[in-house]
């Protein structure tokens, strides 16, 4: 059986879809394609499936996925926490008003001006990832007169079956102090010697869309072991957990299963735990307009500067007629976009009707992990706005980019 992978609100009319009550063509028509509609009951009824799975730990939403200060808002008003990974992102945090305690400051190479940024607004916690930035951010905390608490970052020798650019959990990768290895122990020891260091808990993260249970389960019963032997009582066991792209993906594992693996492994022990993609993913459907036809090639205002996935890591998506109904026979498209690579491919060998033209709008769902986040402006094409719909009623929370943007940059 093929999977609904549209956002909750996700109805149909004469053909039309149509999200949060309104139709792909007054969308289109007031904020224009490319765009991004983010269905913000879905957002908020996925965040929520998190919060009950876990109702006795925490839940840290991972900003990379995508983060904007209007998002910062619906997470404090849910009771989510936050990760964030560079200065931009933390400038975001705040900039949306999430309290600093409820705050996760993560990343491999932190410089010395975020982090004392970080623990001057009073981050709940950092994330150390290498003996350097424990003795970097020793010296800035007793600077500021800061007991600064921190997570160690573990790598927990655990392949977790996924993409290679998006497994971090191993051996050899850029992230955390090897277990294995010991590192990690001597980690432990290095914060637990620092007057202005608190060590609060230890964190791991094997990777990102991930369906399998059992690495969680390996990495968990892991880093359960390593906390008794440290006497730690807080474990961040990151995210990763995986979505659906297309109809024909694997079912993917719900929160409340993955939590009760973790469970398994990790009795007695404050749990925390860091989706993004499996909330934001979901959450949007992407807009085009076509432009032109040429054989199996239909061309989108868009590409690979709003979606990099599938020239990244060959990410797999679907598409659809978006503004009418057709009865003409499907063929074999590849949707592509407005770049000058030939790489520039959205969706490959998709069912669309013969009879598609330019001006017709293809949606293109689970587009709300990693597509803004991961936007550039190659061939200086501005990046598309985020809209987000609710009960009939859509406002504008990332305003599209324009030229006079971009020339503002140059000297």
């Amino acid at each position: 059986m093929s999977l609904d992978i549209w956002p909750q609100t996700t109805t149909w009319h004469d053909g039309e879809l149509r999200l949060g009550g309104i139709g792909a063509v007054e969308l289109a028509r007031e904020h224009g394609t490319p765009a991004y509609v983010l269905d913000e009951a879905d957002f908020t009824a996925r965040a929520r499936a998190w919060l009950d799975a876990l109702p006795d730990g925490d839940v840290h939403y991972g900003g990379k996925a995508f983060l904007c200060p209007e998002v910062v808002r619906w997470l404090d008003r849910l009771g989510l926490s936050l990760d964030v990974c560079t200065g931009g992102e933390l400038a975001v945090a705040m900039a949306g008003g999430m309290p600093p305690e409820r705050v996760v400051f993560h990343g491999n190479n932190k410089s010395a001006d975020e982090l004392r940024r970080a623990v001057a607004w009073g981050i709940g916690c950092v994330v150390v990832d290498s003996f350097a930035e424990i003795a970097r951010l020793a010296g800035i905390a007793a600077s500021l007169g800061v007991r600064q608490r921190v997570m160690i970052r573990v790598t927990p020798g655990v392949d977790p079956h996924t993409h290679a650019f998006i497994a971090t959990g191993g051996e050899d990768s850029k992230f955390g102090f090897s277990l294995s290895a010991g590192a990690a122990a001597l980690a432990v020891a290095q914060v637990t010697a620092e007057p202005a260091l608190e060590l609060y808990g230890l964190h791991s993260h094997i990777g990102s869309q991930i369906f399998e249970l059992d690495g969680f389960g390996t990495a968990a019963a892991r880093m359960a072991a390593f906390a008794a032997e440290t006497g730690v009582t807080r474990l961040d066991l990151g995210g990763g957990l995986g979505i659906a792209y297309t109809p024909d993906d694997p079912t993917p594992p719900t929160p409340a299963e993955l939590l009760a693996v973790l469970r398994k492994e990790t009795a007695g022990l404050h749990l925390a735990v860091e989706p993004g993609r499996s909330i934001a993913g979901p959450s949007t459907v992407a807009l085009y307009e076509i432009g032109t036809i040429k054989g199996r090639y239909v061309s989108v205002n868009g590409g690979m500067s709003d979606n990099p996935r599938p020239g990244m890591y060959g990410a797999a998506y679907t598409a659809t007629l978006a503004n009418r109904a057709s009865d003409a026979p499907t063929s074999a498209f590849t949707v592509v976009g407005k770049h000058c690579e030939s790489g520039d491919v959205l969706v490959r060998d998709i069912a669309l009707p013969g009879d598609v033209r330019p001006g017709d709008l293809l949606a293109v769902p689970v587009s709300g992990a990693y597509q803004r986040s991961m936007a550039s402006n190659y061939n200086h094409v501005p990046r598309p706005p985020v809209v987000a719909v609710r009960d009939g009623e859509a406002r504008v929370i990332v305003r599209r980019e324009s030229e006079e943007d971009l020339l503002r940059l140059y000297l």
